[in-house]
Parts: C-alpha cells; structure tokens; sequence
C-alpha cells in the first residue's frame, strides 16, 4: 500500500525520532531530511533541527537545500559571518538558486541594511517560482524602514498572487491605519470583498476602520457578516462587544462576549469586559463575580485587579480595595497604575507612611502627573519630613516650570524651614503667575501667614506703588 505525503513525511518522523533514542543510525533519502528539518525548525525545535541537518549533510554532503537549513539556523542564531561564508560558497555553484537571495538578504535585514536586503529580494523574484513569499518579503523590508506605501503595495501584489495570504491582508490594513488612511482602507476591503465576499478577516478589519472612523453602526454589520461567514470567529464576537458597548447596548454586549467563552478557553479580555457591562447596568453583585473570574484567568492582566481594586473604592470600601491592590502589587510590583491606586487608597485610610511610599514608588517607575508631587509633597509636610518636601517639590518644577501650587508649597515649606529668602522668592512668583490660588498657603501653612515679611509681600503684591 502506498503511503499519502503526509503518512509518509509523519513515518520519516518518527522513525528518525527511534533512531535518535536507540543511538542507532539508519539511512534517510535526502528529501526525508529535509522534510524533518523543515518540521523542527516550523515548530522552533532548534537543537533537533540542528541535529536533522547535522546528520541529514553526513548522509547526503552535496544537498543543496540541507546546506541552506544549516545556513538559516546560523543565521537564526545571529553567526552571521558564518552564514555569509557559507552562502557566497553556494552562490559560486547555484546562482540561480533563489534561497540563496532571500537568506543572503536576510543576513542584510539583521544587519539593519534594508536596502541591500531589498535589492537582493529583487533579484529572487526574478527567478522565483513562489512570487507571493517573495513579495511579503520585501513588503516587511520596507515596513522596517517604516516606508508604508512601498511596503502597503508590496503587500497587496503578494495578495494577489495569493487571496488566501491573510497575514498579507492584515499587513496592508496596518500600513492604512499607520497612514491613518481608514476610509481608503475601507474602498480596499470592500473591493476585496467583491472578489471574496465570505472572507470573515476582511469584514473583521473592515469593522475595525469603521470602528476607528466611530460609525459604530457600520462597524456592527461588518462584524456581524464576519460571524455569518464563521460563527466560530471570536475576535468578531469581541469586536461586537466593543461597538455594543460604545451604543450602551450592554446586554447584547454581555451575550455577544458570553458567546466566545463557550467557544473556546474563556479570555480574561472577555471576562472584564462582561464585568465592566454588569457594572453599567448597575448590577454590582455580577460585575464583581466576572473581575474576579477575570484576575483567576489571567493574574498578570493589570486591568482585572484594578477593576476590581476601583470598585471597592468607588464603593468606598478602603480595606478591601486595598486587599486586591496589594495582591495585585505582589505579582507585578513595578506596575504604576498599581501603585498609584496603593497610594491613593492608603491616604483615604489616613496611613500617611504607605501613602507617601506609594506615591514615592509611583514617581521612581516614571509617572510625573502633578496630582501624584503634590499629594506626596502634602503628606511629607503633614508627617513633618519639611526637607524632604521641599526636594519632591524641586523635582516637580523640573517638569512644571512656574506652577502655582508647586510655588505656594515651596515658599510655605522654605518659611518653615527658617530659609525666608527662598521663601520670599517662591511666594512671589506664586503671587505673580496664580494670585488666586493663595489659598493654598492659607490651608496648608497659616502660621506661614503670621510672618511679617510674608505679610509685607502680600501687600507689596496687593499695592505694587508702595
């Protein structure tokens, strides 16, 4: 009985498996090895294809296609000069030999030298007999030069030669919405719609431009075609959600996310996001049911604990939303936005200490907001840390030049600290850029106010013809 290609090349497999557990060593025609490479490295076996190759060029030393896969894995593992010696070696017996162009031109691309891998792919697709892998090829040369339009009409050649290519499709749509070109991408997809009308990916992305142009309507029958042309699409369902919830249409949302949990492992995207349309429609009790379904399926997705962590806040429930907060700060603790929500929560518990680490911790991972220098500013002074006020404020006007209620602070702090002359200057300039917000000295230093040079100042400022 005669063995199907796919019978035959799975028979290759596992017999070159036995051998490796035997130590034996058993003969292999050349394609075979091939075949067995080709599957180790599309699966990212690397040390088995390393061993494939090694034993398929000991068997077979003048295979042509062996010596390229040795050369894609060096090149795979960055040896570049190796594998550029190796192909110039094969460029003097093959120069009509297409792969040598794309992996010499692939030896180019991670040196950076775009131009050089691009007229090298040029020449393979002279001589080529697979246009379309060619044509994506260079398309991805020239989005690394982030040249959009050449790489969009690189593109769609390769779709040409190839409908089916989607990954093509999907990079053209990406160089449309880079060049925030929605509405030509949206005559693109519906051309090819009339080639392919039951084509699920192009009604997605066309859904997506509609999305992105907020016509939400005509973004909903676009995902709505999606899912008649493949009832299994999730990401249509969830793209359905999303247009559902920006009509406020949250119960249809919630069924249309509900759909892809039965389809598949349910997402914690899904999940959040059925709670987020519970917590609209007011029904609290669900809304926390799913953020907790949500962090138990993904505990590294930010947006589960603080959805739960802003729920019990805005539910005024301190303790437990600073329960989740510090859960969510044990598994990622470099994350901003849980550090902020740490600090904020800790300040409404008056645990000035925790408040101050947290918006300490806050500024050090790179969130500059003023809101954030303030507040710490304001909790240093009422822990009585006066220096160390006054340098969390210096840092602050380095991002906000002249803010009044740096200023304010400042020259409150520096009177306090018995260093009036840098007082003086602070409350002047305060004076001079926000004279209204003068009450901030008044709620946060008013012993600053009795001073008789603080007093003269605001009078100078009050009469400047005195």
């Amino acid at each position: 009985m005669q063995l199907s290609s796919n019978e035959h090349n799975n028979f290759a497999l596992e017999k070159f498996e036995s051998m490796l557990k035997t130590n034996s060593v058993l003969f292999f025609d050349s394609e075979e090895f091939e075949e067995i490479v080709h599957h180790y490295l599309a699966n990212g076996k690397m040390a088995l294809a390393k061993k494939a190759t090694k034993l398929g060029l000991e068997q077979h030393p003048t295979s042509t296609n062996l010596k390229l896969f040795k050369i894609e894995i060096y090149i795979f593992e960055n040896q570049l000069d190796i594998a550029e010696e190796l192909l110039n070696e094969l460029y003097l017996l093959e120069q009509s030999n297409e792969e040598i162009y794309i992996q010499k031109a692939n030896i180019f691309s991670r040196r950076d030298q775009h131009k050089e891998a691009i007229s090298l792919l040029e020449q393979a697709l002279d001589i080529t007999t697979d246009e379309s892998d060619v044509l994506s090829l260079l398309g991805m040369e020239y989005l690394f030069m982030e040249d959009y339009q050449n790489a969009k009409r690189y593109f769609m050649k390769c779709l040409e030669k190839d409908e089916q290519d989607y990954s093509a499709l999907y990079n053209i749509i990406y160089c449309f919405e880079y060049l925030e070109e929605y509405e030509q991408a949206i005559d693109y997809l519906n051309d090819f719609l009339n080639k392919n009308p039951y084509c699920e990916v192009a009604w997605h992305q066309v859904g997506k431009q509609y999305f992105a142009l907020k016509d939400y309507k005509k973004a909903l029958a676009a995902f709505d075609f999606a899912i008649i042309s493949d009832d299994r699409f999730i990401g249509a369902y969830l793209e359905k959600g999303r247009v559902l919830e920006k009509l406020k249409r949250y119960r249809e949302a919630i069924e249309s996310y509900s759909i892809t949990l039965g389809l598949d492992d349910p997402t914690s995207y899904a999940l959040l996001r059925i709670g987020k349309c519970y917590e609209k429609l007011g029904n609290d009790e669900m809304a926390l049911q799913f953020f907790t379904k949500c962090v138990e399926e993904d505990s590294l997705l930010d947006k589960g604990w603080i959805a739960i962590t802003d729920y019990y806040y805005k539910n005024k429930q301190y303790q437990k939303a600073l329960y989740y907060i510090e859960k969510a700060i044990n598994i990622d603790s470099e994350n901003v936005l849980y550090w902020k929500r740490y600090a904020k929560i800790n300040n409404k518990l008056s645990l000035f200490e925790e408040a101050e680490v947290g918006f300490r911790k806050t500024l050090e991972l790179g969130n500059y907001e003023l809101e954030s220098w303030l507040t710490r500013s304001d909790i240093l002074t009422r822990l009585g840390e006066f220096e160390a006020a006054v340098n969390n404020l210096n840092q602050a006007l380095e991002f906000y030049s002249e803010n009044a209620e740096l200023e304010y602070r400042l020259s409150g702090l520096y009177f306090i600290l018995n260093e009036s002359d840098k007082g003086a200057y602070h409350l002047k300039n305060a004076l001079k850029t926000e004279p209204e917000f003068f009450m901030i000295l008044e709620e946060l230093f008013p012993s600053v106010l009795e001073i008789k040079r603080v007093q003269e100042i605001i009078k100078q400022h009050k009469n400047p013809s005195l």
